[in-house]
């Protein structure tokens, strides 16, 4: 499949193996990893960034290789169980960060017409978001503007 802003197509990756169970290695009770994942959301990471450091660092020494597998929710879930959301989605989150660091970026340098196409793509992908989680998980009447998301992520 092509991608969004660009002609060419992705270059193929390798797939996660299917499993069904967690290894027979990495035997940690499910709610310590739980009680883990809660610690890390209330420490500032992201869903992703939390995932990345149970594979890496694990609960009590023991790598969770996927936490899916360990306890049978993914972590966005069980942070919703905990009320630790945020109030953004992650990816949207990312893509404003992006946007408010191009648009700095073209203040600084107005002639730069590459990361002014950039800053068209991203604010393009936001919109898209946008349209995709109004109502669900944010307000009905939300729509981006750069100033507002300038004050929503400081």
């Amino acid at each position: 499949m092509a991608r969004m802003h660009s002609r060419r197509r992705g270059s193929s990756g390798s797939d996660r193996p299917t499993a069904e169970e967690p290894p027979e290695w990495s035997e940690v009770d499910e709610e310590a990893i739980e009680s883990r994942v809660v610690e890390l959301a209330e420490e500032g990471y992201d869903p992703s960034q939390i995932g990345r450091k149970l594979r890496d660092e694990g609960v009590q020494g023991i790598p969770v290789p996927n936490v899916k597998l360990a306890t049978g929710k993914k972590v966005t879930e069980i942070l919703e169980e905990n009320d630790a959301t945020d109030d953004f989605p992650e990816d949207l989150r990312n893509l404003m960060e992006r946007a408010i660091r191009l648009r700095d970026h073209m203040e600084r340098n107005p002639g730069d017409a590459q990361n002014k196409r950039a800053l068209q793509n991203t604010e393009s992908k936001i919109r898209r978001l946008v349209d995709y989680y109004r109502g669900d998980r944010l307000d009905a009447e939300f729509t981006y503007e750069y100033d507002e998301a300038k004050e929503l992520l400081e």
